[in-house]
């Protein structure tokens, strides 16, 4: 029988001796450093092939310990070539996101903390920071007091608990106790939303067991927002069918073209029918901090949930989402589950976030996003959304000016949607030519931007969101977009 090795000296089982945390960590801040301060020295779009990075790196983990040093040579000199820099100011694809100095000094300390944020107990701060926090959030934000926040990873994950409450706010279903599945009593659950809303809430009732078929994607109107008198029709017609209308989700800043449904309006038909409103918000709800833009939240008080996202529009570092609610006890009745190994004696006395949702361990986010609201006050928050918003308005009227390009939705935030469209050519032909477009401005490595469908129209989408995004980046966007669209010219 072979014996197992003898065990060596301290430094042989432990962690790497604090100092190396000290050399290294300057190292890293650095790197850090340069890269935010000098953000041209790598393509906004990483220019790898498949499989590029990964015939970097060794195929077998090595056996002995490798020097810090060589491993950050290494980030830099194969890992950093195949990002994507969504921190880079010329990130305009998507949602255009950045981390801050704050938020990115949270992160280091949440790290260093490795707390699970599940009991009160595991981490009184964690817990209580949170509380606090999410309602310094709410107060930004303008809504009324009575609303329960916490923080999730994504909008994704907030919106598939809001269902998930909608469904424990009709108790007569029974579904936490018998589920939904062989159930002959159990008439088929209906979810109303947007043509353009976000795939996260297709994907919420999958997760869910309410499947794609009872997603009804209520048709818009010519601004792209959602229609109340299709809503109520989808709602009156689903009712005489047998289906039951379970939930509604309106969105304040559609994925496509940050359109704002009519939230006042659907709000009332939801009332009416007694059916669970939530508000996704993810990318614009954040605008209602600055005091001319608190429009955008319009209606929201009459909501049963609102998710918005500090990682998208507030400088904080991913992952950071915001779910509000007015009934968080419906949360509590769908997922609070408690074992043995869970009970503490001050239970009753305080929240654990564990109980409203899916997740025991949680990070500790809360952390990152009080330094972030800290470091810039909300009104240094409310004059970096307001300067975003200023800059997509004058890339919407360079294109206006353009005889050759058009804006093809309005304008509501910091995302503007266009095209190229010289008059005489053919659509599918404009299609094709805005693809070449899009293609070579990204291959140019200065600038990163997405794209959409709007009626069949290939469109081109500029976000402006990054905190370091300046009007030279966004003139020298227009400057390759104008400079492509020659190449492609029939």
């Amino acid at each position: 029988m072979t014996s197992a090795p003898a065990l060596g000296s301290a430094s042989d089982v432990g962690d790497l001796p604090t100092s190396e945390l000290l050399t290294h960590g300057r190292t890293a801040l650095d790197w850090i450093a340069r890269y935010l301060d000098h953000p041209e020295r790598v393509s906004v779009l990483s220019q790898v092939v498949p499989g590029e990075i990964r015939q970097m790196l060794p195929v077998s983990p090595p056996e002995q310990p490798e020097p810090l040093g060589d491993i950050l040579r290494d980030f830099e000199t194969q890992i950093v070539p195949g990002i994507t820099h969504w921190n880079h100011p010329g990130f305009f694809g998507y949602f255009a996101t950045s981390s801050s100095v704050p938020g990115i000094l949270g992160e280091l300390l949440v790290a260093a903390l490795d707390v699970k944020a599940m009991l009160w107990r595991t981490s009184p701060a964690a817990t209580e920071l949170e509380q606090v926090t999410t309602d310094w959030l709410r107060q930004m934000l303008g809504l009324p007091g009575g609303w329960f926040g916490f923080l999730n990873d994504t909008a994704s994950i907030s919106s598939m608990l809001a269902l998930a409450a909608a469904r424990e706010a009709k108790p007569e279903l029974d579904i936490r106790a018998r589920g939904m599945a062989g159930r002959a009593d159990l008439p088929r659950l209906r979810v109303y939303t947007s043509r353009h809303a976000h795939s996260s809430i297709d994907k919420a009732a999958l997760a869910l067991g309410i499947g794609l078929e009872n997603v009804v994607h209520v048709d818009v109107d010519d601004e792209f927002r959602m229609r109340p008198d299709a809503l109520a029709a989808a709602i009156a017609d689903d009712s005489a069918n047998g289906f039951l209308p379970l939930a509604c989700v309106a969105t304040v800043g559609t994925t496509s073209t940050t359109s704002i449904d009519p939230v006042p309006a659907i709000a009332e038909i939801c009332r009416r029918e007694s059916i669970w409103l939530h508000v996704d918000g993810a990318y614009g709800g954040v605008a209602a901090i600055v005091p001319e833009m608190r429009h955008v939240l319009a209606g929201v008080d009459h909501a049963d949930s609102l998710v918005v996202n500090p990682h998208k529009w507030l400088f904080t570092p991913f992952d950071c989402s915001a779910f509000f609610t007015t009934k968080p006890h419906l949360l509590e009745q769908a997922f609070s589950l408690v074992h043995e190994y869970l009970v503490t004696p001050e239970r009753e006395s305080v929240v654990d976030f564990m109980n409203y949702g899916v997740q025991l361990g949680r990070r500790f986010r809360a952390l990152k996003l009080w330094m972030v609201i800290r470091g810039f006050g909300t009104a240094g928050l409310a004059a970096r959304i307001r300067a975003h918003c200023a800059l997509a308005r004058q890339f919407a009227d360079w294109v206006h000016a353009d005889p050759d390009w058009e804006v093809v939705a309005p304008v509501p935030f910091s995302l503007v949607c266009f095209r190229f469209a010289p008059s005489g050519i053919h659509e599918e032909v404009l299609n094709d030519l805005n693809a070449k477009i899009l293609e070579r401005v990204n291959a140019t490595g200065e600038v990163f931007l997405s794209h959409t469908k709007l009626d069949d129209r290939y469109v081109l989408r500029l976000a402006v969101g990054n905190i370091r995004t300046e009007e030279k980046h966004v003139r020298r966007a227009w400057e390759t977009l104008k400079e492509q669209s020659i190449t492609v010219s029939p």
